[in-house]
């Protein structure tokens, strides 16, 4: 049988690190925000991230749907056009759901 002692400790080393982690993107913003690696990636990394969730989920979808790619397409052509006209996230996202599922279903 495990010893208590043993089975506590490791219960509290494992909720140390897991408050640390936590804490620590507060403890060092200042150094964060102020550093020019931190700053460059802000710009162009949250755009590559979504782009390639984008393509993986587009891509993956396509490959199952044997009617072809077209309401990933549509879908993704939709909330571009809309983005650029309307400048309203909400509204793109939105729409470019609802529309890929309406073709995805129907």
């Amino acid at each position: 049988m495990i010893d208590k002692g043993y089975v506590i400790g490791v219960i509290a080393a494992m909720g140390l690190v897991t408050f640390a982690l936590r804490a620590l993107p507060f403890v060092a913003a200042h150094w964060l925000e102020s550093h020019p690696l931190v700053q460059r990636l802000g710009r162009f990394l949250p755009l590559a991230i979504m782009t390639l969730l984008l393509l993986h989920s587009a891509l993956g979808a396509a490959r199952e749907d044997p009617r072809g790619p077209w309401p990933e397409v549509v879908a993704v052509a939709l909330v571009l056009v809309l983005q650029g006209w309307r400048g309203n996230a909400l509204l793109s996202i939105l729409t470019g759901t609802g529309v890929y599922v309406l073709m995805r279903n129907y």
